[in-house]
């Protein structure tokens, strides 16, 4: 009886250890298409699959906020906090955010950057003001490399940037990263420990789902990270080629222990409760397709 009560108790500290405490969420306008009886059930799903913070990757993707105030996503999110969810919203996304920031030299970069973060101080007013919803951080989602920041001046502008923007902020800043294989690792994690040094919450991406660099390498990156930078498990493993539109298949995340690193999951589309927004996606992307 013993043997089994340890047995159990491992178990459940395994599980506890797997669990999803935070997750990814990002909105698609085809979201929309979902009721309000399949969302709270997203949600109650979310809550007890363990999740205590739900981080919404944005709430304006260029000219769309998702029906505002009033509209889908904030009243979704509503129901996500009467589940118990703290929410971490994410600000506004430039859809051509890659695509410049490939083709600007570091001055233009500097100013793409102050009009983005300008647009997003304006979101975030707007979601105090009009959303009503408890918001426990602020998720910028201009994501960071190390190819476009490859340069040591740029990576010195951008944290006195985010900086500045975080101050201007009423919770905390949250910010992700990827590898893209340019920086060593070691250079990697004192970037990214610096910019954590600031008050900012810097998440890591895995790459797992992507698979852009093997599986040696990135343990490489991951095993340079100061304690203070989080990891990203990605939970998908995308089977689109370069150039095509992004498709991914749900995946397990890694389990390798995170160590002292907090961790969070992306994305709730490709977890098994949240299945159902994945199909009306596709549900919808097929029925595009055939009216082509």
């Amino acid at each position: 009886m013993a043997r089994w009560i340890v047995f159990f108790c491992l178990m459940l500290g395994a599980s506890m250890t797997q669990a999803d405490e935070r997750v990814f969420y990002q909105p698609l306008n085809v979201d929309a298409n979902l009721t309000t009886a399949q969302w709270q059930k997203i949600w109650q799903d979310t809550a007890q699959h363990g999740t205590r913070t739900l981080i919404v990757q944005w709430t304006a993707y260029g000219d769309s906020d998702f029906g505002g105030a009033d509209g889908w996503l904030a009243n979704s999110l509503k129901l996500a906090e009467r589940q118990g969810l703290q929410l971490v919203l994410g600000l506004a996304m430039d859809p051509a955010y890659y695509q410049r920031i490939e083709q600007l030299d570091s001055a233009g970069l500097k100013f793409y950057w102050q009009a983005q973060l300008g647009r997003s101080l304006a979101q975030q007013y707007k979601l105090r003001q009009d959303w009503k919803l408890k918001v426990s951080g602020w998720y910028l989602p201009l994501e960071l490399d190390d190819l476009h920041f490859l340069a040591a001046d740029r990576r010195a502008t951008l944290q006195r940037q985010l900086k500045d923007f975080a101050s201007r902020l009423d919770a905390p800043l949250h910010v992700s990263a990827f590898s893209a294989g340019k920086l060593a690792p070691q250079v990697t994690g004192s970037w990214l420990g610096d910019l954590s040094a600031t008050g900012i919450q810097v998440w890591w991406q895995d790459g797992a789902g992507t698979r852009r660099l093997a599986p040696q390498v990135r343990d490489g990156y991951a095993s340079a990270l100061p304690c203070s930078v989080g990891i990203v498990r990605e939970a998908f493993r995308q089977v689109s080629a370069e150039g095509q539109p992004f498709r991914a298949e749900p995946a397990n995340p890694d389990a390798t222990p995170a160590g002292c690193h907090r961790t969070a999951v992306f994305s709730l589309r490709y977890r098994p409760w949240g299945r159902v927004i994945l199909d009306n996606q596709r549900t919808q992307q097929g029925r595009d397709v055939q009216n082509h």
